[in-house]
Parts: structure tokens; sequence; C-alpha cells
């Protein structure tokens, strides 16, 4: 059963604890205010006090700090001080070299310990209590009132002089209407603490099994409810372990102190748009849940509106799937491994039959995907490796790419043949791939040939990578994206509006580490860029493909080309996609309408027609809310 411990300081600066000074000398790391909130306790050697302080301050999330006390200051508090519903029941834990030995009542028999020791004071005040409550849910107290569950992650805390340790999690089951409802109410009361580190399924965190916390009772998710996860305080048992002190010690769970300190970044009450969070569905098998902000998400809808247009009049602007450039970008935000291709052979009677369609977009994705850190790599026809070894090979050479990725084929064969390459040893329970992206690729017609637009058959050119889309249906864990080029340059394009995200940023961290401005991140970099007056950036709207269960169905999706205008680069970022189009060029590969070599895509031409297209997209990128 959980116990608090209420003790106000007489002066609104001080820090009341079960380790009560009738002098508090406490030194404050946040704001203050009046009213009591809870708070756990630990207590470490005066030498690990500096680089526990830092670990607490780069994992805020899980470990708010509020105040700590200083060595040499210690009065224990008399007898009468603490509450009779606690006396003679343990408080604390103590750990000896890293082993937690045994548990107290009280620290008094170590008062002479304590004189070089240093308490931390961290903040546990959000109440999800109070979010139900507020999202119009019931209150959910566990089984007979006693500690609800935290379960231990395989999620890393950022480690600090030799201070390293899971992030801890507590779970509630809430009903699929409700996420967004209690998300909101959970943001506007506790702040980045209040805000969810996961929703879904559990092993995702690395958590087996529900029914096995690491501390307190275990919660049960009916079927229909989604587990969503909050990290916790506890989170800081596993840090006094890892650090192996001789003597250390620290509040049991459930067990609290009262505090009038107030975390420095207690939620403001009322959130802005920046703040406010959407909930989004983006897996059914593993079962995953993304949020982003209001505006963040408005901005993504925006680009999708905006490229909507059919500069070619071929009226396939209906064919437009709302919020799929929204799902796929917060998709491939949280996937570890891509896989992307492209090549569409449309020009049968050339060498190489390959159109300016497509390879630009896809090129343009795999260079944020790269400033990213996630793994990539790009599958073609075989008979079109050669063409695509030297493409990548001039890009990398150029500027346009970072490195070097690996171009892999396929040949197919059968449903085990396509599952053996997506998987590693093709076991479906680890995928080598968690997102795969096709970019202006052909996909085959219900009498299993390959078209191009003018209805010849070209499959004779064409490799069955479909058929990977098509498996990758069945395979848990692996989600998958058709795109247009232009549609290329929007991922990248809704990857950095949700990389810039606070929202989306601390949810894909899992409240983990530091947050940072997008200046400091080498991703901002990555994006092409479009100066005002220069066209910038090859593409044309056309159709793309979403893979069905049974066969492709064609969808007009998403079509935009891309570079941020950042002040800050150089020359070198600014003509990326110019850049790109003129390796295709040097390479002879044709426009695909007009057929022509030379500076088009889709018998757009490069200049004029795309740029102006290119800075509403940059300008609605960029612009400050």
């Amino acid at each position: 059963m959980p116990f608090t411990l209420h003790l106000r300081s007489r002066l609104p600066s001080a820090i009341r604890s079960l380790i009560l000074q009738k002098k508090p000398n406490i030194r404050n790391t946040s704001s203050m205010a009046g009213e009591l909130r809870p708070a756990s306790l630990v207590v470490l050697p005066r030498s690990l006090a500096p680089a526990f302080e830092r670990f607490c301050q780069v994992n805020t999330g899980p470990l708010p700090l509020l105040g700590q006390s200083e060595p040499e200051k210690w009065m224990l508090p008399p007898q009468g001080a603490i509450s009779e519903t606690r006396m003679g029941h343990p408080q604390f834990w103590k750990y000896e070299f890293g082993a937690c030995t045994g548990s107290l009542a009280s620290l008094e028999q170590y008062s002479e310990q304590l004189k070089d020791m240093v308490a931390f004071f961290l903040g546990c005040s959000f109440s999800l209590e109070e979010a139900l409550e507020k999202a119009g849910l019931p209150r959910r107290d566990p089984a007979g009132h006693s500690q609800a569950g935290a379960y231990k992650t395989t999620v890393p805390c950022v480690t600090h002089a030799g201070f390293c340790c899971p992030l801890v999690v507590t779970m509630r089951p809430i009903p699929k209407d409700k996420l967004e409802g209690l998300v909101r109410a959970c943001c506007s009361l506790g702040g980045e603490q209040g805000q969810p580190v996961h929703m879904g399924d559990p092993e995702l965190l690395g958590i087996k099994e529900l029914s096995k916390p690491a501390y307190g009772d275990a919660m049960v998710c009916p079927p229909g409810e989604v587990p969503v996860f909050w990290p916790s305080p506890l989170t800081s048992l596993g840090a006094v372990s890892s650090c192996e002190t001789p003597l250390a010690f620290a509040s049991i769970p459930g067990c609290t102190v009262m505090t009038d300190l107030k975390d420095a970044k207690a939620p403001p009450g009322c959130l802005t748009p920046e703040r406010i969070p959407e909930v989004h569905h983006i897996s059914q098998d593993p079962l995953h849940y993304s949020i982003a902000s209001v505006s963040a998400s408005q901005k993504i809808r925006e680009l999708e509106s905006m490229i909507g247009i059919d500069p070619g009049n071929r009226g396939i602007g209906h064919l437009l799937c709302k919020d799929e450039l929204l799902k796929a970008s917060l998709s491939l935000s949280h996937a570890r491994s891509v896989l992307i291709t492209t090549g569409f052979p449309t020009h049968f009677n050339h060498e190489p039959p390959e159109e300016t369609d497509g390879p630009p977009g896809a090129v343009a994705l795999v260079a944020f995907l790269q400033a990213l850190e996630k793994e990539v790599a790009i599958i073609v026809d075989q008979r079109a490796w050669n063409l695509h070894q030297k493409i990548v090979e001039d890009a990398v050479e150029q500027g346009v790419l970072k490195t070097q990725i690996p171009i892999l084929t396929y040949q197919g064969g059968s449903v085990e043949a396509a599952q053996a390459f997506l998987c590693k040893n093709g076991d479906p329970q680890t995928p080598r791939f968690d997102h795969l992206v096709a970019i202006e690729r052909a996909g085959r017609a219900a009498d299993g040939n390959y078209y191009n637009a003018r209805k010849m058959n070209i499959k004779h050119l064409v490799d069955p990578i479909d058929d990977l889309f098509l498996a990758a249906k069945k395979i848990p864990g692996i989600s998958s994206t058709g795109v247009s080029n232009w549609g290329g340059y929007a991922l990248a394009c809704a990857l950095y509006i949700l990389y810039s995200c606070a929202v989306h940023s601390q949810y894909l961290r899992k409240a983990v580490g530091p947050s940072r401005a997008p200046g400091d991140q080498a991703w901002t970099q990555a994006l092409p860029s479009v100066i005002k007056g220069v066209a910038v950036g090859p593409a044309g709207p056309c159709v793309s493909w979403r893979l069905g269960a049974s066969q492709l169905e064609t969808c007009w999706l998403i079509a935009c080309t891309l570079r941020t205008p950042q002040p800050f680069l150089g020359p070198r970022r600014m003509r990326m996609e110019e850049k790109m189009l003129g390796i295709l060029v040097q390479h002879k590969v044709r426009s695909g309408v007009s057929g022509i070599v030379g500076m088009e895509v889709d018998g757009l031409p490069f200049h004029n027609t795309h740029a102006e297209m290119i800075q509403k997209l940059v300008d609605v990128t960029t612009a400050q809310v």
C-alpha cells in the first residue's frame, strides 16, 4: 500500500523529507510553489553527487530533479515528526556495492555516514488518476489499492560517469477512442513527465510480460484497450545500483515525501499548438501508436494538400490518400532500417530503359535517413544494378549523399524466398527492415504482367520486387509505403518537421537523453535547399502504388521536391537536386513522357515549373508557428 508523509517546510524554499532538518540547507535546482507535491529520495556519497545530478539532467523524463541537500548539514527528524501510519514500516532500501541488502524504517543508525552524503529529491507529482478523470475515464486504482506496477524496459538511459540503467515505466490500459483525450490531459497536467513514452505492444519496450512487473502489482490490459506507458522515477533505483557505491539509500517504491518545491518544467496549464499532441495509429502488428503536435501535423497536412495538384492534367488528383504522408513519415521516424526501391524501365527500346522519375526522390530520402543515422539500402532490378551503383557513386562524389549505401537485388521465386530476404535467417520474428518504400516502381497488374504508361508490357525488364511488399504484409514489424518521386521529397520534408517537433522528439527518445534544438542536429543540413529565384528540384506528380493483400492498387499519393533553405549552409548543399538530375542525364537516363535526355522529369522542365512549387513547400516547412 503506498504511503506518503505530509510535511511542509517553514520556509517556502525548503524541502521536507523523511530525513528532516530543523534548519534545512537544501540546494534548490528548480522553481518553487506553495503547494505540497510528492517526491522520491536518493541518498548518495558526496563524491558521486555531481555525476548523479548530471545523470538526472540528461534524463529528465524519468528523473525530474527538484533539489538536493548539502553534506554535513543532516539532522534526523524526531520520532514525532514521522506519520504514525509509517512508524516501524520500511521506508528506505539500503544499497551496498550495487546490491539492495535490506529495508529500513529510518536512517538514524547511519547519522555519521550521512554527514558525508547528499540527498536528491526526484519529482513524482504527475497524477495519472487526475488525468484519467479530466479525460472522462474512471480512476483505475490497482486491486486492493496497492502499488501500481512498474516495468523495466530495454530502453537505456543516457549514461554518465558510471551511472547507467534502463528506463522504468508505469502502465495503464486505455480504450482506443480515449487515447488522444487522455494524452492531452496528461500533457496539460504533467508537462514532459505527463507525456507517455509508448502506446502499444509492450515488447517494443522490451517488456515480455505485463504480469511480471519489476516493482508493485501487475496491471491487466483488457482486450480492445491499448497499454500506455509513462516514465517512472523508479528508474533511479537502477542508477543507484549501477554506481556500485559502498553505501546508498533510496525510497522504497510507493513511499514518497512531500515538498513545496516545484519542477522548473512544470506544465503551463494551457498548451500551445506546439505542445498539444495528436495521436496516430501507425501499426497493427505490432500494435503501435505515435504522437506529434497539432502544429506539426497541420504542416504535414498542408504539404500534402499543396502537392495534390495535377500539373500534367491527368485527372488523378482524386486518388490522393488523406493523411498518408503523415502516417508514413511517423512510421519512418520510428524505423531503424529502411529499404527503398525505385526504377521504372518505361523506355524499353533504349539503353538504359529507366526514366528520371523516381531515383531523385529516392536519393533525397536516402540522404535524410542517413543524416538521421538510420540503416538504409536500395533494391533495384538486377539488370540495372551497375547503373544504380554508378549513380550512387557519383552522388557520393558530388556531395549529394554522405556515404555509399548497399544496393541490393531480388529475383524472387516464392513466398519463402521473399521471407528469407526480408528476415534474418528467414525468421519472421527478426525482420531485417522496419519499413519498405517504393518510389516510382512498376507494380504487377492483375494478369501478372508489368506495364508502362503506354500500356506496353515490360515484364522482361522488371524483377518481382513487389513480392517483398506483399510478403511484408504478413511479417510483424514491417510497414510499407508507395509514393511518387515528389513523394520521396515529401517524406524527407515531413521527417524534418517531425524531428523539429518537441512532442514527437520526446516520444521518439522515450523521454531519456537531453532535448536538443533542431539547429544543433546534423539532420537539419540533410534536406536539399532552394534559393528564391533559383529553380531547384526535379519531380512531377505521377501515379504510384500502395500494395494491397493480393494486388497493387493504383493510388495517387504524395509528391514534392524539397530542399529546405538553411542560411548557414554553404554552396555545396545549395543545388543538390540539379546535381542529382545532372548525374542521371550523364548516364543517359530519359524523361518519362518526352523520352529526351535532358533536365526534365515526366515532360516537366527542371527550371521554372518546379521552382514555384518548391518555394511554397519550403515556406510551409520552415514557417515559424
